[in-house]
């Protein structure tokens, strides 16, 4: 599916680009491979480790997708797109709601808009957990923003491009994430870790892990879907503990804009979801969409009319064991 063709990643300097980059290059014979974005200096750095000189079909773009005509520049030629840039920083969304909404919303219109005029095969757009009722902003802008890419199969029409999204939860070891944070506590020598909520959960998934989602979900892809995983949940105090068994732990209160437990899979979307073995689909609620025949290609089975998929009662669990072997690994 990939030898010879081109793809393009915007946000492509942040931890999923480079371990998506690392991968592609390593495994496929591509056309070329597009990094776009809008921090030199990130540019500059991953051009250390991934040089133009050992990969000639490399190419990294300076670009922001709030500037729609420099997003139809760099997608032209692009076969697939994976839109991986965003504003993630709940607290910080917060406070600055409308670069927030510029961002993951206008710019998710202009990713939209590129890959249609440059008539793009398929879209893949990276989501997170907190788009599923959402509370804060940051997960209000990207369902507004998953809305929008499922919708945009309607606009493109039979020939044109396929659009579909990938929720998934918190990426382990990724910039922002709690695992360095608490990795950086402990490296300055302090006495206790800061937890928010005793009783907080949250989904884990590796890198590792959300590249070779995306990639088999851009293999599967008919358009119109959200992809959730199956992975596993965690709690914030077991993470700590994991960590620093001895460590005291300072519980300072949840953050504007943070939920106790995530969801990935509401119960209002129960009723379009299907099961796989090791992830959900969530089908568009369209007309054009037809059940039958995707389940007649794909597979999957109806989930019950009361299902959730929530990080406090999910059925898979991560033992203190299992994260400390994967820090080890990281």
């Amino acid at each position: 599916m990939f030898e010879g063709k081109s793809i393009l990643v915007t946000g492509g300097t942040g931890s999923f680009g480079k371990a998506f980059v690392g991968h592609m290059l390593a495994n496929y014979n591509l056309n070329r491979l597009i990094i776009f974005s809008r921090d030199e200096l990130k540019q500059f750095e991953m051009q250390q480790i991934f040089p133009n000189d050992k990969y000639p079909n490399l190419r990294y773009f300076i670009g922001d997708i709030r500037d729609e005509s420099r997003l139809r520049m760099a997608m032209r030629g692009v076969d697939y797109v994976i839109h991986a840039a965003a504003l993630k920083q709940v607290p910080a969304a917060e406070y600055n709601p409308f670069e927030c909404i510029k961002t993951n919303v206008i710019g998710a219109e202009n990713v939209i808009s590129a890959a249609i005029y440059n008539n793009v095969k398929k879209v893949v757009a990276l989501s997170t957990d907190k788009a599923a009722n959402p509370i804060n902003l940051y997960g209000a802008t990207k369902l507004a923003s998953d809305k929008a890419f499922i919708s945009s199969n309607n606009l493109s029409g039979a020939t044109g491009p396929r659009f579909c999204v990938i929720r998934y939860g918190n990426v382990m070891g990724s910039r922002g994430s709690v695992l360095p944070f608490f990795q950086k506590c402990l490296q300055e020598g302090r006495k206790s870790l800061p937890i928010t909520d005793e009783r907080m959960t949250r989904f884990w998934i590796t890198l590792e892990q959300g590249v070779n989602f995306v990639i088999q979900s851009l293999e599967n892809m008919k358009g119109g879907e959200i992809f959730v995983p199956k992975i596993p949940s965690m709690k914030v105090v077991d993470i700590a503990r994991a960590l620093a068994p001895n460590i005291d732990l300072e519980f300072v209160g949840i953050r504007p804009g943070e939920k106790l437990h995530e969801i990935m899979v509401p119960e209002d979307e129960a009723r379009n979801t299907l099961e796989f073995e090791n992830y959900y689909v969530i089908q568009p609620a369209f007309h054009w969409w037809d059940t039958t025949s995707y389940q007649e290609k794909m597979g999957g089975s109806p989930v019950d009319d009361d299902f959730s998929y929530r990080s406090d009662k999910n059925t898979q669990w991560m033992s203190t064991e299992e994260l400390r072997k994967l820090v080890s690994e990281l």
